[in-house]
């Protein structure tokens, strides 16, 4: 997923997040504006202060766009949708129109879906977009056992690469270990973390000196000139194909179909259980 900089008022995604709210108590609270980070909480405080017809939208990752001064509020509507869209995979929802808040917080966790059928399932397209299937990784899990995503199927995985040697991947860390110790009871929703361009034990006895108790699975990779990955058929894809930037996180559903991706760092992962609990409870069936 590409980042992109505000510029005359257009999407933008942003690492920092805050906790999902509900309806903004009034349309003056910018604080409210979910998964826009810094910048998308200033982009709002502009639009604010814009001539009508004006609309401002946003979708999950921190994707974010408006437009204002627009000949109509069904326009200025359109515009923010279509701006939004451009810049994300993600379905982008209206926040604010004109004067009001017209945010769905009921329906925010649901806009992952609709999630496909067994049968579109398996007709998908491998890659990494949302909507096709992901590479069937051959890595081994935290006990050391060979293992393939496709055996996670039944499960929401969200596949993290990561690397110790990364800053950005070592600030978040605290963020991952809270989600995990939110998903410790859940049957359903699986983190897997990978480490890139080094080995297994690295990362291991890191996370260990920092107190940090997260399923590290092994990518395989041994050093840092390593940047392939094994797939399940015995071919390999470089770690390039699949994160831009590290760290990278897909969160696949229970047919290992992508239905999220960021680049970056996620400033507050906690807000993301009732999108994955939505894909435990939705998708599969």
């Amino acid at each position: 997923m590409k980042f992109f900089r505000a510029i005359l008022g257009f999407a933008v995604l942003s690492a920092a997040c805050l906790p999902m709210p509900g309806v903004a108590a009034e349309l003056g609270d910018f604080m409210a504006l979910p998964q826009a980070g810094s910048e998308g909480r200033e982009a709002y405080r502009v639009f604010l202060q814009q001539p009508l017809h004006r609309a401002f939208a946003i979708a999950p990752g921190g994707a974010w766009s408006w437009k204002a001064d627009a000949s109509s509020a069904a326009l200025a509507e359109e515009q923010a949708l279509q701006a939004c869209r451009e810049n994300t995979e993600q379905q982008c929802v209206l926040y604010a129109l004109d004067s009001q808040v017209v945010f769905d917080a009921a329906a925010w966790p649901k806009l992952w879906g609709p999630y496909q059928s067994r049968a579109e399932a398996a007709s998908a397209k491998v890659g990494k977009h949302c909507g096709q299937r992901f590479y069937d990784l051959a890595i081994r899990n935290p006990a050391g056992k060979p293992l393939t995503l496709s055996a996670l199927r039944g499960k929401v995985v969200v596949l993290h690469f990561w690397g110790t040697w990364c800053p950005p991947c070592r600030h978040e860390m605290p963020e991952l270990q809270k989600l995990n110790q939110a998903l410790n009871t859940s049957r359903d929703i699986q983190l897997v973390l990978l480490q890139m361009r080094e080995d297994i034990g690295t990362a291991r006895v890191w996370a260990k000196n920092r107190h940090l108790d997260l399923p590290l699975y092994d990518s395989g990779m041994s050093d840092a000139g390593s940047d392939l990955l094994n797939l399940a058929d015995g071919k390999q894809i470089r770690d390039r194909e699949l994160a831009m930037v590290f760290p990278t996180t897909y969160v696949l559903d229970r047919r290992g179909v992508v239905v999220f991706s960021h680049s970056g760092p996620v400033q507050e992962w906690q807000q993301y259980l009732p999108f994955l609990r939505d894909v435990a409870a939705r998708s599969g069936k």
